[in-house]
């Protein structure tokens, strides 16, 4: 059936992270999306019916899942072909995937830059960004993908009215967009006055093609697919051949693939079937003499084309990437798998690779992670296609040990196939998969389109293989497989098969290479055109960005209404408080009653929130504040080890490994998490997800882990060498070094955001592991004593959230005896939630002194920035509305940022962090050219709307104030999400219930003053030298250019390296300082996924 997403979290993190390089390519920003799901199929007789005289759509068919409440129907239309797939579940958005299957048999990029070029204009609107401007004031959004295999066009909206209105202007834009030659230009390639080449989707592909992912991949694919397989070609476009590429090739694919017939609308959320068909009807009439005619010649992309030949043998090559840090490398392992639209085999694959490696438990990782310390971690994924691939990736690999981990992988894999499998852990594994897969059908849309979509590229379009979406049937056939069957599957898929390994070697003189052949290339061109050429082509480019930015009149957006905020249906989560809770209030509601009819149980504070739900969610809500200042770095690897370490049960030591299997058979998810899912970056969550007869055991577990876990040397050794090993890979990310530097000026040492960045990590744990070695009893005290500081009575809030009021839920209140007795006494009082205001240091509360810090990174080769500035500490200021307005005004897609910044090549993408309590607020630059630059023209802008140079626009206004609206949806997209924003508001926020509807009313009322004086009051001082301290991480080049520009500005500077900003918490080397301890991984370079002050994680915009 479902081919379902790895659940480790760090494996899926780092999936999901690889396949946004390497296969799919954005325009705005990413999305969790990719090939890690596929659909199966199996015989089915469809029934045709027809949808009345008036519409030329029949529905194909209609079925419910019997796993989640959802109802997919299909429709096909009769005079075009194209299909039309809709999942109707309950929620406040609607999400739109406008899916192609596009296919082409070059490096040219065609594909990718229609993703781009379509949003320029259509037949009807020839206005660059009026589609994204529609959106805004529609409660929704746009945006796009390109994979190697389709192109993905999706919308989404708070409510069905605003999608309705926007959904034959996009449909528009994508069979009949203008593609000029001026936006060509601008969007594609274009080589500027200065002799540079240009061009969103080139200066894109330029930040990506000499990456170890994308080096690796593409000769992954040279190896795997020969010439006439479209699967071997990089749909994002290399750069020598965007150079070369011509509008009308880009006219030509668009012919060729973009036609009804060959699209698939999928839509996901409560839709009106007869509206969309009309609305689809009318659609198609005003197209009918722009696309071909249905019995037109049409040749179906990727089913009626070549198909890849069996590897003839296995090939192992090197590839050299630009690095100047060559003590780590990369590696990838591939091999042909089954075809995705079978019934069995794909979900037999799930949960093979699940078996083999998807926790400390699997055999791979726990044999060349756990115990050999070969790796941080066996990544692994699979690409949905008629022959689908699968990959395994050894992490965090020392270079020198590149191949040799590549025998040890196969070995182990002959070795596991040659020896009888541990079939009861196997049959865990099937459970478990069919539990999350009814997870995610609950909790995710992305379940339903990443299914779909696959089922439209591959399968069958008569619907008979969508119909295997409707049941987990699989699974029960999987649990009659034997040892025998397993053990021939993985031999013939992965053991004795036939691979591709690509090892990444990291290279310091290639990046000095790739460098000089760049500026040689350049000044010859430079030489080549001279002065006049140069001239003549900044002539061309501002000639044809007059085309592209034809001012949208405001008459005709306002054609279209603003929709009522009523037609948006909501999440109601019902509130339930027992224990300490109860001192927040209680609600007269079902829930409530159900709580206090239910046997009373301990003083702990415990909030229910109650949800149409078949799964119990339960967080541990836990409080850092008590935790000696010195001990926090050690949070880091608490958190790992806290469900991967050996327990004492009836006074027997129970081995880590089968504590985990244990967690895993019972449960649907288990992690410890940052606090700042809940809004509270400095604490921590303990997650689990359980079927509600799993409720009393789960709570059993929380108390077990927190009590009965042992700290043991072996495996706070291997934790400590993993994350070790991930820090050079992590020093790469110069938008995180960016905010990591940030905190370290900003925030006192002992926040947790501070204490647990990459850069202390890299010192802090080289200390600590060769502490353990000396003296391992002084580092399990440690552990020991932040084990007392965390878990007592008063540093506990837990929010439960279930199926309260239709008593799916057994003893709520009472079973939490089980947690409770295990407590200290318990106290009058439970701790404050720590503001995150209070833990800034004093140039956070009053910046300005500092000045300018620039960071060379040689790993980057573009600049990343925040600029910080006094903010609001309190939700319920009333300067909230305004400011909110004001910000998201700034931010509207093709809005006053967008045109000033992205729109003259300034950066991929600028933003302002949202924490209304923070203290602080930041406006971020993210890979630009010229940090500098981009910072000068975001402050012009917003100083000509301030001073009136500048008028606000009506329109604009109303899209940002539906943006707004469009942003609570998305807080509370699903059952389980509301809730928590529940929690977040009531418990950690400490706000009315009513808060966020009440905050939408009042930003209803802001004025055009209103916002002026919140730019000038808010926004306006982080441009002020005095008032504000910026940080920029960039390529070493950059340094000169960045540092004069600012002090032209008027900012004192100071250059810095990253080890300037390491902190060891007062942790002695054992041995005395080692040489070069603080940089062993060089300073120039950048860091993981860390988050700033509190701020949320960026979604890139490119």
């Amino acid at each position: 059936m479902i081919g379902q997403a790895p659940v480790k979290a760090s494996i899926l993190a780092a999936l999901v992270a690889a396949i946004a390089v390497v296969f799919i390519f954005y325009r705005e920003r990413d999305n969790h999306i990719g090939y890690i799901q596929t659909v199966l199929s199996k015989p089915f007789q469809v029934k045709m019916g027809s949808q009345g005289p008036s519409v030329r759509f029949r529905k194909i068919q209609n079925f419910q899942t019997d796993y989640a409440h959802t109802t997919i129907t299909q429709y096909e239309s009769e005079r075009s072909g194209m299909q039309v797939i809709v999942a109707d579940r309950k929620g406040p958005k609607v999400n739109g995937y406008f899916t192609l299957a596009t296919e082409i048999f070059d490096d040219s990029g065609a594909p990718h830059t229609l993703e781009h070029l379509v949003f320029m204009g259509s037949k009807s609107y020839q206005y660059k960004g009026l589609l994204d401007r529609l959106a805004s004031r529609a409660y929704g959004s746009t945006n796009a993908w390109t994979a190697t295999d389709h192109t993905a066009y999706t919308l989404e909206t708070a409510g069905w009215d605003g999608f309705a209105q926007i959904l034959p202007v996009y449909l528009e834009h994508l069979v009949v967009p203008t593609i000029t030659d001026a936006a060509c230009l601008t969007e594609v390639h274009h080589i500027n006055g200065e002799g540079n080449d240009a061009g969103v989707v080139y200066s894109e592909m330029q930040g990506v093609q000499y990456t170890s992912s994308e080096l690796m991949d593409i000769k992954a694919r040279r190896l795997l697919y020969p010439e006439d397989v479209g699967f071997r070609y990089e749909t994002g476009g290399m750069m020598e051949a965007l150079r070369v590429l011509t509008p009308e090739k880009i006219r030509s694919f668009h012919r060729a693939m973009y036609q009804p017939r060959n699209m698939c609308v999928i839509i996901i959320g409560e839709v009106n079937h007869d509206d969309l068909l009309s609305i689809l009807d009318r659609f198609e009439e005003s197209v009918k003499d722009d696309i071909p005619p249905i019995d037109a010649p049409f040749k179906r992309p990727w089913i009626e084309s070549a198909q890849p030949p069996p590897l003839k043998g296995t090939t192992i090559e090197t590839v050299e990437f630009p690095e100047e840090d060559e003590s780590t490398g990369d590696m990838v392992v591939g091999f042909f798998g089954p075809n995705c639209t079978d019934t069995i085999e794909p979900t037999a694959l799930n949960v093979l690779l699940t078996y083999l490696c998807g926790s400390s438990v699997a055999v791979l990782e726990n044999t060349m992670v756990e115990k050999e310390e070969l790796a941080s971690s066996i990544s692994y994924w699979w690409d949905a296609r008629p022959n689908s691939v699968i990959w395994l990736q050894p992490t965090g690999v020392a270079t020198e040990k590149l191949a040799f981990v590549e025998q040890r992988l196969i070995s182990l894999l002959k070795e596991v196939s040659s020896k009888p499998l541990d079939m009861t852990y196997m049959n865990e594994c099937i459970h478990r998969e069919r539990r999350q897969v009814k997870a995610q059908a609950e909790e995710s849309e992305s379940f339903y389109s990443t299914n779909i979509i696959t089922d439209y590229l591959f399968g069958s379009r008569d619907g008979s293989t969508l119909k295997d979406l409707s049941n987990l049937g699989e699974y029960d056939k999987l649990e009659k497989w034997t040892d025998e069957q397993w053990r021939s599957f993985l031999k013939k898929w992965l053991a004795d098969a036939h691979h591709i390994s690509i090892l990444g070697k990291p290279s310091l003189q290639l990046a000095t290479k790739l460098k000089e052949d760049e500026v040689a290339r350049i000044e010859k061109r430079k030489q080549e055109l001279g002065a006049e050429g140069l001239q003549d082509l900044a002539q061309k480019l501002d000639d044809a960005k007059k085309q592209n930015d034809v001012e949208i009149p405001a008459s005709l957006l306002e054609k279209w209404q603003v929709p009522p905020v009523e037609s948006i249906h909501f999440i109601k989560s019902q509130t339930a408080r027992s224990g300490m809770a109860r001192n927040l209030g209680v609600h007269d509601n079902s829930a409530q009653k159900a709580i206090d009819k239910a046997s009373p149980g301990p003083p702990l504070f415990v909030q229910f929130e109650d949800v149409t739900t078949n799964f119990v969610h339960i967080a541990v809500h836990i409080g850092t504040s008590k935790i000696p200042v010195a001990y926090k770095p050690l949070l880091s690897i608490f958190s790992d080890n806290f469900f991967n370490t050996p327990i004492q049960r009836n006074g027997d030591r129970v081995p880590f490994e089968q504590v985990v299997m244990e967690l895993e058979k019972d449960t649907v998810s288990y992690t410890l998490d940052a606090g700042s899912r809940f809004g509270d970056s400095e604490s921590l969550l303990i997650r689990l997800q359980v079927e509600p007869e799993k409720y009393a055991t789960a709570i059993e577990w929380i108390r077990t882990m927190m009590f009965d876990s042992v700290f043991d040397v072996t495996r706070l050794k291997a934790g400590i060498s993993k994350q070790l090993a991930d820090v050079p890979e992590a020093k790469r990310d110069g938008r995180v070094m960016t905010n990591e530097v940030e905190m370290a000026i900003h925030n006192e040492a002992s926040s947790l955001l501070v204490a647990k960045r990459t850069l202390v990590k890299a010192v802090y744990l080289r200390r600590l592991k060769k502490l353990l070695e000396k003296d391992p009893d002084a580092v399990l005290s440690r552990f020991e004593e932040l084990r007392k500081s965390l878990f007592t009575f008063d540093n506990l809030r837990i929010l439960v959230t279930a199926d309260v009021s239709n008593s799916k839920l057994p003893d709520p209140v009472r079973t939490w005896d089980i947690l409770s007795k295990s407590l200290n006494v318990s106290a009058e009082a439970i701790n404050p939630i720590v503001k995150p205001y209070t833990l800034l240091s004093d140039e956070g509360r009053n910046p300005g002194s500092v000045g300018a810090t620039i960071v060379p990174m040689r790993a980057i080769d573009s600049s990343y920035s925040i600029s910080s500035g006094k903010g609001l500490t309190s939700f319920s200021d009333p300067a909230v509305p305004a400011l909110l307005v004001a910000m998201q005004y700034l931010e509207t897609v093709e809005g006053t940022l967008w045109n000033a910044v992205r729109g003259n090549g300034l950066a991929y993408g600028v933003y302002f962090a949202k924490e209304l309590d923070g203290g602080y607020l930041h406006f971020k630059v993210y890979r630009s050219p010229l940090a500098s630059k981009a910072i000068a023209a975001a402050r012009d802008a917003i100083t000509a709307l301030v001073n009136g140079t500048v008028a606000f626009e009506k329109p604009m206004i109303e899209g940002a104030i539906s943006q707004l609206v469009m942003s609570l949806a998305d807080e509370q997209a699903t059952m389980a999400m509301a809730a928590v924003q529940n929690y977040i508001v009531n418990v950690v926020r400490g706000l009315e219930p009513e808060y966020n509807i009440k905050m939408l009313a009042k930003v209803r009322t802001v004025t055009v003053e209103d916002i002026k004086q919140a730019m000038k009051t808010w926004l306006l001082p982080l441009f002020e030298p005095g008032k504000s301290n910026v940080v920029v991480c960039c390529a070493h080049a950059m340094v000169e250019k960045i540092e004069e520009e600012f002090q032209t500005m008027g900012y004192k500077t100071q250059v810095k390296q990253l080890s300037d900003f390491g902190n060891a918490y007062g942790l002695e080397a054992p041995d005395g300082e080692e040489n070069g301890e603080n940089d062993e991984e060089d300073e120039d370079e950048g860091s993981e996924g860390s988050e700033g002050s509190g701020d949320s994680d960026y979604s890139e915009e490119d």
